[in-house]
This record gives C-alpha cells, sequence and structure tokens, in this order.
C-alpha cells in the first residue's frame, strides 16, 4: 500500500464496537490499526475521538516509545472489553455486570473533564459566545479517555440483545443492530454478505450436479 496505513473500519453503528473493531480479518490476515502508537494516534483521528490539534501536539511532543505505550494500554482494553461484550451479547446487561467493570470505572476516574466558554462563529457570519465541554490533556495516557467515555456510554444505553458479532466466515467484526426488525447479520452486504450469497450459490450448484450425475 505504499507504506501506507489501511484505513481502519467502522461499520459498528456504535463507537465501542467500532474500537473493537481496529482489529479485523478483511481478508485472511489480522490487521490491527492500533498496533503502534503511530497507529493509535490515526485510528483516534479517523473515530474523531480527540482534536487533531491535541494528536498532533502528542505526535510532535512525546517521548520516544510513550504513544507506542499508552497503544499497547489500549489494546489490553479492548481484548478486556471484547471479553466482556461477548460474555454478554444476546441479551440484556444485568445490573450485576457492574462487577464486572472494573478496568472501566478505573479509567473514568482518571478523567478531567470541564466546561469553559468559546467565542463561536455561525455559518452566516454572526458570532457569539457557546458553552463547551472538554477535557485537560495532561499526558499521553490521557488519550484513553474518550474510548473510556465511549464504552461507558455503550454499557449503560446499548440494548445488549442487539449487539451481534458478524456471521461472515473467519469475520471477527462486530455491531450494534439497528436496522428495523434488527435482521441485521453481516458487517457488510457488500463484503460477508456477498461472499454467504456466493457460497450458498455454489452450495446449490454442487448439490443440482450431484442430483443430475445420479
Amino acid at each position: 500500500m505504499n507504506g501506507q496505513r489501511p484505513r481502519a473500519v467502522f461499520i459498528a453503528d456504535a463507537a465501542a464496537l467500532d474500537f473493537l473493531n481496529s482489529i479485523a480479518t478483511p481478508v485472511d490476515v489480522p490487521v490491527d490499526s492500533i498496533r503502534d502508537g503511530q497507529g493509535f494516534a490515526d485510528w483516534l483521528e479517523q473515530a474523531e475521538l480527540v482534536p487533531s490539534d491535541v494528536l498532533k501536539t502528542f505526535r510532535d511532543e512525546a517521548l520516544p516509545g510513550e504513544l507506542d505505550s499508552v497503544a499497547a494500554q489500549a489494546r489490553s482494553l479492548r481484548e478486556w472489553f471484547r471479553t466482556f461484550v461477548k460474555d454478554h451479547k444476546g441479551r440484556s446487561l444485568p445490573a450485576k455486570a457492574l462487577q464486572e467493570l472494573g478496568p472501566l470505572t478505573r479509567l473514568l476516574e482518571r478523567d478531567e473533564r470541564f466546561s469553559q466558554i468559546v467565542a463561536h462563529s455561525h455559518g452566516d457570519g454572526v458570532s457569539g459566545l457557546e458553552l463547551r465541554e472538554t477535557r485537560r490533556w495532561r499526558s499521553a495516557e490521557s488519550l484513553l479517555l474518550p474510548i473510556g467515555e465511549q464504552l461507558a456510554k455503550f454499557v449503560c444505553d446499548e440494548d445488549f440483545t442487539h449487539v451481534k458479532a458478524c456471521e461472515g466466515h473467519a469475520c471477527t467484526l462486530m455491531f450494534a443492530d439497528h436496522t428495523r426488525g434488527h435482521a441485521r447479520r453481516w458487517c457488510s452486504m457488500g463484503i460477508c454478505g456477498n461472499r454467504a450469497k456466493q457460497s450458498a450459490h455454489r452450495e446449490r450448484m454442487k448439490t443440482a450436479q450431484g442430483r443430475a450425475s445420479r
């Protein structure tokens, strides 16, 4: 790919599951979007979880290996949350699940969010003031905080009965099924859905040929 990293996958209809899908197997080999610090910063930017100017500061000023270390923490958080989601998907999340959320609770406790008044310009040229919520980015580890926020929102707001894994062969992607009737089966109809149709067609042809040869 001429040295360029592959773009991350955002098909889950839920930011928390997009985080789980930051490692995926689009063909045969797993591709990890956050395998290192640069990849982690790129993924956060693509996911629009951290302002670009904040990421630029960390890219320019982080100590050697600092972003790589945070990326490793992100991968650990990802796999812990994957286990939690897999254990509970397909049924309502009980209140007692709170007992399993220790790692997420400890991450949320580190957050430093605050509100500030900022000048705001509208497209029609009219300017005014706006109350905007932001956070202090004290260290590279603070890049984990917006992920923790999305995981917490997902746990509290998502109906886990609609959390699914793609039915595609060897596909590892997960999604929240917000379709009418909740009949979604694939990460993408153009990829796994199409492969399933082709596989079913081949099986039908094989069966028909077997019957014809008798």
